[in-house]
């Protein structure tokens, strides 16, 4: 009876590990896909940002030789 156990007991061990090292990888996965998602959005972030800037300065460009030609 106590090599049943025993047996039980070291392949009870070996199939823990195995399910924590599935549900670590697992884990690891979501975490580099969350990752990934937020420095994409980050990047869009910032390219919106980059073409709002570039609008707003050719607005004001505009704006400026608009006023320089009413004042001639």
């Amino acid at each position: 009876m106590s090599a049943f156990f025993k047996t039980f007991g070291r392949l009870g061990a070996i199939v823990t590990l195995v399910l924590l090292l599935i549900t670590l990888v697992k884990q690891l996965i979501a975490l580099v896909s969350f990752l990934v998602v937020a420095i994409k959005v980050a990047i869009v972030v910032a390219f919106v940002g980059l073409l709002g800037l570039i609008l707003l300065t050719m607005l004001r460009s505009r704006a400026r030789r608009r006023k320089v030609m009413e004042e001639l």
